[in-house]
């Protein structure tokens, strides 16, 4: 990440309808190391600074409870000014029932967030 401050403050925004928060952190040289955590409270997302420029983009999806927590999800990136990939909508073609919004995170990731209803 670039800037991880930055980064943590807007997954915690974009995705604290599905339950995202960061549950730790620690420094790490000029910068920290953010453990993001879901309602189980378990750190499973870290956020940290690259080790050098990155070269290739990363596709991340969150599994959202329901179709209305995609939908907030999408309502807090327009709210926060972030890049709209995807709106909310069923994919059939990766499954039935595949209901997902896609975002540009600071750094240029693709970040989702799905329901598989």
């Amino acid at each position: 990440m670039a800037d991880v401050e930055a980064s943590a403050a807007l997954y915690q925004r974009v995705f604290g309808p599905i339950g995202l928060r960061e549950a730790m952190r620690f420094p790490a040289g000029d910068s920290v190391v953010v453990g993001m955590a879901g309602p189980d409270g378990n750190p499973d997302f870290w956020l940290s600074s690259a080790g050098g420029a990155e070269t290739r983009e990363l596709h991340v999806a969150f599994r959202a409870p329901g179709r209305d927590a995609v939908d907030a999800v999408h309502a807090a990136a327009v709210e926060a000014g972030v890049e709209v990939l995807h709106a909310p909508r069923e994919w059939p073609e990766y499954h039935p029932g595949y209901y997902a919004v896609f975002l540009r995170d600071p750094d240029g990731h693709n970040v989702e967030a799905v329901h598989h209803g």
